[in-house]
């Protein structure tokens, strides 16, 4: 394998190189998300342009600069670019997909009978277990250093094929944590309101930075042997290439978990919002006059709110606070 030319800030944003299976499955994806959106627009329906550019700029973008972008160029020869490109695949692709609500989208989209086969795939008992957030914010720790602590990392840099296969994998670990707590809240506990899904990306968060301080920390070289015998001459010590590396995965997973924590606070916020509406339109209607009766009494009755009579906790705190 010829060495690439010396890695500048020049070359680092104007190398490219073509990766056809990364290639195939972008294709993929954007073209099943855009026939969605043409076929919502054709039933007179909308689909917002926030989503649709989350999922296609921060979602498929990632996925191209990851696999194709100079970090794929010079992955096998530098320990840093392979740490961004598997943490752009595990945090950063997940998170733009997510945005884009893609499974939202497919049960808009499709006519009803296979919607129906989809909702009942989401919310089937492997899916219910992957997407449960201990299990798959454990599931990404455990890719992460199963990747550079076993042999699959240097293994993947001989064989084409499990490098791609590393791809897919941590794109699909990455997911099953963000696409739920973002877009599926049937497949999530009920307990796992949106104050708990904070609570549970902040700690994502943490976790996320885990696997970058041990391979910043970690005295043996990842995948040595290797760029030991791959290093150009005009790379950096390779122990130092290792803290760099580990250093862009924590600072890259840290960043991340800020927009993933403030799109968890506006999807509460617009929650709260919704129900307080919902719950005044609820008063408006029930506040209404009765009908008139044979009474003494020439003003009429009004009917009794809700509140009065139902024996519910939210009843409760309302006949509470009101005088």
């Amino acid at each position: 394998m010829s060495s690439p030319p010396e890695l500048t800030v020049g070359r680092l944003l104007s190398s490219w190189q073509l990766d056809v299976p990364a290639l195939l499955v972008v294709a993929l994806l954007g073209g099943l998300y855009g026939w969605g959106v043409l076929r919502l627009r054709r039933r007179g329906e909308h689909w917002p342009a926030a989503r649709l550019a989350a999922f296609v700029l921060l979602g498929l973008g990632t996925l191209v600069v990851a696999t194709m972008s100079a970090l794929a160029v010079y992955d096998h020869v530098l320990f840093w670019p392979a740490a961004v490109q598997n943490i752009l695949l595990d945090l950063v692709a997940p998170l733009g997909l997510a945005l884009g609500d893609p499974l939202r989208l497919a049960v808009d989209a499709l006519p009803e009978p296979s919607a129906a086969r989809l909702r009942r795939a989401m919310t089937g008992r492997v899916v219910r277990l992957l997407t449960f957030p201990l299990v798959s914010t454990a599931l990404v720790l455990v890719t992460e250093l199963t990747v550079y602590f076993t042999p699959y990392f240097e293994t993947a840099l001989r064989d084409n094929w499990l490098h791609q296969l590393m791809y897919l994998h941590l794109l699909l670990a990455g997911s099953l944590f963000v696409v739920p707590v973002l877009t599926r809240e049937e497949t999530l506990p009920a307990w796992c309101t949106h104050p708990v899904r904070a609570a549970l990306v902040f700690l994502d968060g943490i976790v996320d930075a885990v696997p970058g301080i041990v391979v910043m920390t970690h005295g043996t070289l990842i995948a040595g042997a290797w760029y030991l015998h791959h290093a150009p001459a005009w790379s950096p010590d390779v122990q130092q290439d290792q803290q760099v590396g580990g250093g862009a995965m924590i600072s890259i997973a840290e960043l991340v978990a800020l927009p993933f924590l403030l799109a968890i606070l506006v999807q509460w916020f617009r929650t709260e919002r919704a129900e307080t509406v919902a719950l005044d339109r609820r008063l408006a209607t029930e506040l209404i006059p009765a009908a008139p009766t044979e009474s003494a009494d020439p003003s009429p009755d009004l009917v009794r709110p809700w509140w009065e009579t139902e024996n519910s906790a939210v009843a409760e705190r309302i006949r509470q606070q009101r005088p």
